[in-house]
């Protein structure tokens, strides 16, 4: 197992490992037919290591050739009303800051598709969607005049001209992050008024509190608001707007081509260095809590699930090899209902499933959908214990 020991996004040789995991799911949205297919799939081990000089945190040991985005995999979250309004207001956002109506706007890495459809029908720009993992069936006509797809990975050889780039959770998911930068400047044929949106997450606040439900083997890559803003002045591109948004999990960030204005937000070197000091004790103690409340709470004959069926829900069962103490995997998702999670084997039912065996706990695996998820619960008549991780 070879290990990279320079950082992949400012080459310095000042790194140092924060964090390991022995084996963990090669990919954790991925849908699988059987609990024994699921419970067979591939494992990897992971090694995160820290910059000290730039502050962006990787797998040292990912392999890309274990991972296949072309793969039947789920990870939109359009079906949640508090996801689908946060995307209506950010591109709703992006139309006041930039004009594109007839303007032509490429989205790298654009899922499902349902986020560019939302800017199209928004802006009246002409839009083209390139990911591999794309599904023309679930975007029925949409891929006309407005909004097209090509269903590959990113090549700026293969995408014509552009007027606007977006990319939304993605790049954490690139290993050589460098090249990457190299060749979103040259997918804009070097045109100064080309506007750049990007969307990932924030690894500071996982550090902060020993996240380890948001580090899994697909993620490769982690950003702060810093180490965000300095891969792109390195490449060449100047951020303009830098914030955290979706209740501090996600980087938003505006650049274009041309020198940086001063963020003071950007500024965090300090801070994520301490952080990172702090992470290793601060995860073993997050992932002891996590562990003993369900186990204790099994023990005692309760019915526990984990309500989010998607990376952070493997992530938190595979880590910590919860099997059986978990009764049941919640989803709202349909497209991931009578599926079963790589590693453990869970099958992932819909809430209407909770109704023949009511849970006594219920364990929410993104704290924002905590409203929505009581709301829900309430309508159907059930009253459990409501945690978020």
């Amino acid at each position: 197992m070879s290990e990279i020991t320079c950082c992949p996004a400012c080459a310095s040789a000042a790194t140092s490992v924060i964090y390991q995991l022995d084996a963990i799911p090669v990919q954790s949205c991925i849908l699988l037919d059987t609990p024994e297919e699921a419970r067979a799939f591939p494992r990897r081990p992971l090694v995160l290591r820290f910059c000290d000089d730039c502050g962006f945190v990787y797998n040292a040991v990912f392999n890309l050739a274990q991972v296949d985005y072309a793969s039947t995999t789920e990870e939109s979250q359009h079906f949640s009303g508090t996801f689908n309004r946060f995307a209506r207001d950010l591109v709703a956002e992006i139309a006041s800051l930039h004009d594109l109506k007839g303007q032509q706007v490429l989205e790298i890495g654009c899922g499902k598709g349902d986020f560019l459809q939302e800017l199209v029908q928004q802006t009246g720009a002409q839009g083209l969607g390139v990911d591999p993992g794309f599904i023309p069936a679930r975007l029925p006509g949409a891929n006309g005049q407005d909004i097209r797809f090509q269903r590959e990975y990113f090549d700026p050889a293969t995408v014509p001209a552009t007027d606007y780039i977006v990319c939304r959770h993605t790049l954490e998911h690139i290993p050589a992050v460098g090249q990457f930068m190299a060749d979103v400047m040259a997918a804009t044929r070097g045109r100064d008024e080309i506007g750049v949106f990007f969307e990932t997450p924030d690894v500071a606040r996982v550090l902060d509190e020993g996240a380890f439900w948001d580090i899994y083997y697909e993620h490769c890559s982690y950003f702060t608001l810093g180490s965000h803003a300095r891969l792109f002045e390195r490449a060449g591109m100047g951020v303009t707007r830098l914030y955290l948004a979706y209740d501090g999990q996600y980087i938003i960030q505006y650049a274009n081509i041309g020198g940086s204005e001063y963020l003071a937000q950007a500024d965090d070197l300090d801070r994520v260095r301490a952080l990172a000091a702090r992470f290793p004790a601060k995860v073993a103690e997050t992932r002891a809590y996590w562990t003993d409340y369900v186990q204790s709470r099994h023990a005692s004959g309760k019915r526990v699930a984990i309500w989010g069926g998607g990376s952070k829900g493997v992530s938190f069962l595979t880590t910590n090899d919860l099997a059986a103490e978990i009764a049941q995997v919640i989803d709202i998702n349909p497209f991931k209902q009578g599926k079963y999670l790589p590693g453990t084997g869970h099958r992932v039912s819909g809430p209407d499933d909770l109704h023949a065996a009511p849970p006594d706990t219920v364990i929410v695996m993104n704290p924002i959908y905590l409203p929505e998820i009581r709301d829900q619960l309430a309508g159907m008549g059930l009253a459990p214990e409501l945690v978020a991780v």
